[in-house]
């Protein structure tokens, strides 16, 4: 069974950092293509950010590139995003989620088709 289970969320002020993990189980990690996605109060999935297998490819939304890091530990079955130089924009609950198979290409272009997704893990910004 596939589980992914995210955690590191919580409450930072604009400007500040956190960082979110994803401890991915029940399948190979190391061979998906794993992403973020988000959902901000009252508003529908966006897509954040995608890693390769290995973390050679990182492909980042318009709105975080340049202040979200996206890595991974396949020796740790774990995604990690860092999120530094935060909005209030970017309050949102955020998601790890799980490609169809290897290739960056075959994420969903539409977050909302994700066939593995976490429970998520809430990020708040606000002074």
């Amino acid at each position: 069974e596939v589980q992914l289970v995210e955690s590191g969320g919580g409450l930072a002020q604009p400007g500040g950092s956190l960082r979110l993990s994803c401890a991915a189980s029940g399948f190979t990690f190391s061979y998906y293509a794993m992403s973020w996605v988000r959902q901000a109060p009252g508003k529908g999935l966006e897509w954040v950010s995608t890693i390769s297998p290995r973390g050679s490819i990182t492909t980042y939304a318009d709105s975080v590139k340049g202040r979200f890091t996206i890595s991974r530990d396949n020796a740790k079955n774990t995604l990690y995003v860092q999120l530094n130089s935060l909005k209030t924009e970017d309050t949102a609950m955020y998601y790890c989620a799980r490609c169809p198979g290897a290739s960056v290409g075959s994420c969903p272009r539409q977050p909302d088709d994700y066939s593995y997704r976490g429970q998520g893990s809430q990020v708040t910004v606000s002074s």
